[in-house]
């Protein structure tokens, strides 16, 4: 039984796949197989997306259990006098 890729990982091979679809030069089972092979990548992007969603959900949770966000960074005021 072979690992699961990285999310990186996947994301490359996915990327890769869309590349050789574009081209329009497989023959259709090579196509169809290629296609298979991206969904499943794809459907590793989204499984790796959704744990970290979760993880961030958790870590911003207040004591209540609802989320909370903050801005990155504090907003700057702009002078219109330049």
């Amino acid at each position: 039984m072979s690992e699961q890729p990285t999310f990186e990982e996947a994301l490359s091979q996915l990327e890769q796949a869309v590349e050789r679809l574009e081209r329009g030069d497989l023959p259709l089972e090579q196509a169809f197989a290629l296609f298979e092979e991206g969904v499943r990548h794809a459907g590793t992007c989204r499984q790796a997306l959704q744990a970290v969603e979760l993880q961030v959900e958790r870590l911003t949770a207040d004591a209540g259990g609802a989320l909370t966000t903050e801005p990155l960074s504090p907003a700057t005021e702009v002078d219109d006098d330049g």
